[in-house]
């Protein structure tokens, strides 16, 4: 579904991704890992077209998207849920919800997915009248995912979901992330918690400084020596 062929981006003449290259097939679950600062929200932002490419190509469902505006990814069926959450806090929830389906005409189709969304997140439809800034950090991710889903995206890219979580949260999140694959919505994930992160994967990658050092399914990346030493703890 997503190919990114020899990436290279950075910010003004620092260069930060150096030729990274991965893929994300339909229906996966693929996990990025690495520490603070390798890359890994860097990569994301390049794909979703909120950093220019200097070299390399994303490649989503066989069309080159690197002239693609960020605001023109919902279309192509791509949605970036940032970190941070970055959700429009003195707009109410459903308000915020209405906003990730701004690419679309299809009301009653749109009303559908609020009411998946809902399915997805109660809590949100408790809240929905709510200011979005009054909500709790956990309801607050829950309602960024939910935005991100309103654009009904075949590839959803997520970053830090679990930052600054409580751990009963962290595992709901986790849950709903599960959910959102079974329902036929593809991830590229970014997450701290590697743990985490490996237990929902299919695949991972390792960023270190900007590139690609392993790549390797969920399980095995788990096994690996270096990746538990750094990320899972020992």
């Amino acid at each position: 579904m997503l190919r990114v062929e020899s990436l290279v981006a950075g910010y003004g003449r620092i260069t930060c991704l150096h030729e990274v290259s991965l893929e994300v097939g339909a229906g996966e679950i693929v996990a990025l890992l690495g520490a603070n600062g390798a890359g890994k929200s860097t990569t994301l932002k390049a794909i979703s077209g909120l950093l220019p490419i200097r070299a390399g190509r994303v490649v989503f469902e066989g069309e080159t998207l690197n002239s693609v505006p960020a605001h023109q990814m919902a279309r192509r069926g791509i949605s970036h849920v940032p970190e941070g959450r970055r959700i429009l806090a003195r707009l109410t929830v459903d308000e915020n919800l209405e906003l990730g389906a701004y690419a679309r005409s299809d009301r009653k189709a749109i009303r559908q997915d609020r009411d998946r969304v809902f399915g997805l997140f109660p809590v949100l439809a408790e809240r929905r009248r709510q200011l979005a800034g009054t909500l709790s950090g956990g309801e607050q991710q829950m309602l960024a995912m939910g935005r991100g889903l309103m654009a009904r995206p075949r590839l959803l890219l997520l970053d830090e979901p679990s930052l600054g979580l409580a751990p009963r949260l962290v595992e709901a999140v986790f849950s709903t992330i599960r959910r959102i694959n079974q329902e036929g919505v593809a991830l590229l994930l970014v997450e701290q918690n590697a743990y985490q992160a490996l237990r929902v994967a299919h695949r991972g990658y390792v960023l270190d400084a900007g590139r690609i050092t392993l790549a390797d399914t969920a399980e095995h990346l788990a096994d690996n020596p270096s990746v538990r030493s750094a990320y899972l703890g020992g």
